[in-house]
């Protein structure tokens, strides 16, 4: 198990090796897409995928691609605006943004607008904020979060669930629901009590 400060070190370690950044967000969305796509029954599933601003956020616009790419209806709900996305998050938003129903949250007011149609049937994937929590969580992302739990279908949280504190495992307020962690290179500390719902898929960081 690691803590979040060491797997930025890890993530260095990797860029100091020429594994980039992108490199490492296509290997984490693939692996966040394979792990579903072995889990789960994605018969007249609707993959709807919660993006934050951050790599978290890219690592669920990499996955959102395969999926589109395998046939499956997918819409993205991104928590901020494009322009605040991460170098690399803004790379894999522009490869879909043309295919890809893709919905710009800005407030709590924006996402009352949108009602998803309750007789369809739904994989959501949590892709808001992985380990990057500071805090509290925020708005809009807080009401993401909201609306993620409220919505029944299966759930999936990228890295940790968003709004999980990734080293000791609290929930400051609210946190997403999951079904299945897909968590990126190690077990993190947070997740040691829920480990029966993690698996680690490997984003290409070299062993040292």
């Amino acid at each position: 198990m690691i803590t979040s400060q060491q797997m930025k070190e890890m993530e260095e370690w990797a860029l100091s090796k020429d594994i980039s950044i992108s490199q490492m967000m296509e290997n984490a969305g693939r692996g966040v897409f394979r792990e579903i796509t072995q889990r789960f029954d994605l018969t007249h599933k609707h993959i709807v995928v919660f993006c934050g601003t951050g790599n978290n956020g890219g690592d669920g616009l990499v996955a959102a691609r395969y999926f589109h790419e395998r046939g499956q209806p997918v819409l993205i709900f991104l928590f901020g605006h494009k322009d605040g996305l991460s170098e690399e998050a803004l790379e894999n938003y522009e490869k879909i943004k043309k295919v890809v129903n893709i919905i710009s949250i800005q407030d709590q007011e924006e996402l009352k607008r949108f009602k998803l149609q309750k007789h369809l049937e739904y994989v959501l994937i949590d892709a808001l904020l992985g380990i990057g929590l500071k805090g509290t969580v925020r708005e809009p992302l807080a009401s993401a979060i909201d609306l993620y739990n409220s919505i029944p279908g299966k759930k999936i949280s990228v890295d940790v669930p968003s709004g999980m504190n990734a080293d000791t495992g609290e929930i400051v307020e609210k946190c997403c629901q999951a079904d299945l962690i897909v968590t990126l290179h190690d077990l993190k500390i947070g997740l040691a009590s829920m480990q029966e719902k993690c698996v680690v898929v490997d984003v290409g960081i070299p062993r040292k």
